[in-house]
């Protein structure tokens, strides 16, 4: 190869390079061709591109970094869908599967219910017979109701559950649907408030994409057997120790700005916001009213 296109590692090209290659849209081909190799043989492949004049070697290497590129910009115009994907929210087709899911999580949803509420009366009868492992289940079982939405709105998937709890918070605690109010609330909130959001939500949507990826990484099966168990793996991986997690944090920062920053829906219409907890759940559905059909006094 040229020492100019050695050079143009130096330059803004090459940091394009870089950045391209810690995608996981470079993992995804870097797995395909090793898959390629492995069926096709390394010798035949590498003979090939050796004989091959250098302006098509160099061809060759700019058209694999396009087809990362074109690949990672494509995939990422998926990140909404997947991630409806990923709630729950599927063709009519799969009904039957999601009522079969959702069920299930009800079940779980009862029992964690029913043994929060074990250990709750436990504490409040004999406070100082609780153990420190109920205790520490007490809290654990708290947190998972904290992230269940009502029972007539489960989702069939637990990310799904997570952030429809989180849409449903508002609802519940002030009368705001968070679905209606919340394209109005932001923006009017402070530009720090919408950084954190948008860094949980970018993280949501790069977990989502890893899954993705993840699970487009098994079409490589065809060449290598290793592929599916690598791609089934790492999805699974990717959904219980990094979506869910990024879901949690950011529904419980859709939650805060609700809890601090709601009063700002009510200045910018010029309403009072009322003092009572009762009163303003009855007055935040008449605001989300007023947002939704123009009425609601």
């Amino acid at each position: 190869m040229s020492a100019k296109f050695l050079e143009s590692f130096g330059s803004k090209l090459a940091e394009q390079w870089v950045a391209t290659l810690l995608t996981p849209a470079f993992v995804f081909w870097a797995g395909g061709a090793a898959a390629g190799l492995q069926r096709f043989g390394w010798k035949r492949a590498s003979t090939w591109l050796s004989q091959q004049p250098e302006p098509l070697q160099i061809a060759f290497l700019v058209g694999v970094f396009c087809l990362i590129v074109a690949s990672a910009f494509v995939v990422q115009r998926f990140d909404l869908a997947v991630l409806r994907f990923l709630e729950g929210y599927w063709h009519p087709w799969l009904r039957p599967l999601r009522r079969w899911l959702i069920a299930r999580e009800e079940k779980r949803s009862q029992r964690i219910n029913d043994r929060w509420q074990e250990l709750q009366k436990l504490q409040r009868l004999n406070p100082n017979q609780i153990t420190t492992e109920q205790r520490d289940e007490l809290i654990q079982l708290d947190l998972q109701l904290h992230y269940l939405p009502l029972e007539n709105q489960i989702m069939p998937t637990r990310l799904g559950n997570i952030l429809r709890a989180a849409e449903q918070w508002p609802l519940e605690k002030y009368g705001l649907d968070a679905i209606v109010c919340w394209s109005r609330l932001w923006l009017l909130l402070p530009d720090a408030v919408k950084k954190d959001l948008q860094e949980a939500r970018a993280d949501l949507n790069t977990a989502v994409r890893f899954w993705f990826w993840s699970l487009l990484f098994i079409v490589w099966t065809f060449w290598a057997w290793w592929a599916a168990p690598v791609g089934i793996f790492s999805a699974i991986f990717i959904y219980r120790y990094w979506a869910l997690e990024a879901a949690r944090n950011y529904g419980e920062l859709i939650e805060a700005t609700f809890d601090l920053h709601r009063h700002l829906l009510y200045q910018s219409l010029r309403w009072n916001l009322p003092p009572d907890p009762n009163e303003e759940r009855r007055v935040g559905r008449q605001l989300t009213e007023y947002f939704w059909r123009g009425w609601g006094l």
